[in-house]
C-alpha cells in the first residue's frame, strides 16, 4: 500500500501523501465508493486523473473516513461531514490530503521547466527577489503556496498575481510567509513546503495573530 508519507503538523492537523502505483481496478477495492463518486470518476477521461481521484479515497480511509464522509459544495470545495476542514491535491503520480480543525490548503506540483513560461501569470511582487538560481524549484514553491491560499480563501475573483504575495524564502528552510490582500481583507498565512522525487508540496495555515 503506497502511503508515501504522513506528516503530523500539529495535534489536530495532519497530512497524508499517496504515491499512485496501482491500477484503476486495484484502487477501486476496499474504499466503498458512493454512486456519486463512481459517476464522477467515470466521467474523467484521463486515467491518471481517475487514479488520482480514487487514491484520495484511500487517503481518506487512512485518516479514518469513508468515501461518503466527503462532499463538495457548489463552488467545488471539499468538506467532511464531521465539520473538519480538508484540502485535496494530486499531480501525476502523487496525491495528498490535509485535514484539520482550522481552514487549510495544500497543493502538489511536478517541478517542470515550463513553469518559467507562465510565471508572469501568477507572480508580480516575487520578481523582486527571484534569481535564475533554482528558479524552477522556487517558482514551483510559489505556485503551490498560492494554490494553497486559494483553496483556503475560496473567493471568486481572487487573483494569484494581484491578491497574493509570497515573502522571500530559502529552499533549505522549508517555510515562508504569505499574504492575501483582497478588497478590504488582509490575511497572513504560514506556508510550509517539502520536495520529493521532483515534486513540490506546500500547505498553508492561517497565522492566528492576523
Amino acid at each position: 500500500m503506497p502511503l508515501y508519507k504522513t506528516i503530523t503538523v500539529s495535534e489536530d492537523t495532519s497530512i497524508r501523501i499517496w504515491k499512485i502505483e496501482e491500477s484503476y481496478e486495484e484502487l477501486l477495492q476496499n474504499i466503498h465508493p458512493t454512486p456519486r463518486c463512481l459517476q464522477r470518476v467515470n466521467s474523467m477521461k484521463s486515467d491518471i486523473h481517475r487514479r488520482g481521484f480514487l487514491s484520495v479515497r484511500h487517503l481518506l480511509k487512512e485518516a479514518g473516513y469513508e468515501a461518503k464522509d466527503l462532499y463538495y459544495d457548489l463552488n467545488g470545495k471539499p468538506h467532511l461531514t464531521d465539520g473538519k476542514h480538508i484540502s485535496i491535491t494530486h499531480s501525476f503520480e502523487f496525491s495528498a490530503v490535509i485535514i484539520s480543525s482550522v481552514p487549510v490548503g495544500i497543493d502538489i506540483e511536478k517541478q517542470r521547466e515550463k513553469i518559467t513560461l507562465i510565471a508572469d501569470k501568477f507572480i508580480d511582487y516575487e520578481y523582486s527577489y527571484l534569481t535564475e538560481e533554482d528558479i524552477v524549484r522556487k517558482l514551483t514553491v510559489i505556485w503551490c503556496a498560492k494554490e494553497s491560499l486559494y483553496k483556503i480563501f475560496a473567493v471568486k475573483g481572487m487573483s494569484f498575481k494581484d491578491h497574493t504575495k509570497v515573502i522571500p524564502f530559502l529552499l533549505e528552510e522549508k517555510e515562508t510567509t504569505s499574504w492575501i490582500h483582497y478588497r478590504d481583507r488582509l490575511r497572513k498565512y504560514r506556508i510550509s513546503f517539502l520536495e520529493f522525487e521532483g515534486f513540490t508540496c506546500a500547505y498553508a495555515l492561517r497565522e492566528a495573530s492576523v
